[in-house]
């Protein structure tokens, strides 16, 4: 499963409850433009509309060699392929007070292009700062062990 790319902030801002898969519903010029790393998904979350799971403000670009695309748009929201029962039990935790749905990444699992996302709850500022400090302390203490 190579990965296409990733959400690196994901897990310094969220703490990850859960983790899904999903398929996503894309055009064959994006699949291509995806596998060419041309997909970002830094600021992307994932909603829930009318019964159906939506990748919003995903980034990506139009696949150059497809010539002139006129009406693309790179950031348009793009469904999640899920049993409508993984999506009811999805609204139910998301009910639940400051839970939200992060990507995590975007892969290839065969030919198809799938997207991994998280259950998470934010992270306060002391949250980030106490990761930060084990960080530097794993880092440090590998590095005397080295020596």
């Amino acid at each position: 499963m190579p990965t296409l790319t990733t959400n690196k902030r994901a897990r310094f801002d969220y703490e990850i409850l859960e983790e899904y898969e999903a398929g996503l519903k894309l055009s064959g010029a994006e699949v291509k433009s995806i596998k060419g790393g041309h997909a970002q998904i830094d600021r992307a979350f994932v909603s829930i509309d009318n019964g159906a799971a939506w990748l919003k403000g995903a980034h990506v670009s139009a696949y150059k060699p497809a010539g002139a695309q006129l009406s693309y748009d790179p950031e348009r929201p793009r469904q999640l392929l899920l049993h409508k029962k993984e999506i009811n039990r999805m609204i139910g935790k998301m009910k639940e007070a400051g839970l939200t749905f992060v990507p995590i990444s975007l892969y290839t699992k065969g030919d198809l292009v799938k997207c991994s996302f998280a259950l998470a709850r934010g992270k306060r500022k002391f949250e980030k700062r106490e990761t930060i400090k084990t960080r530097e302390f794993k880092r440090e203490r590998d590095r005397l062990t080295k020596e």
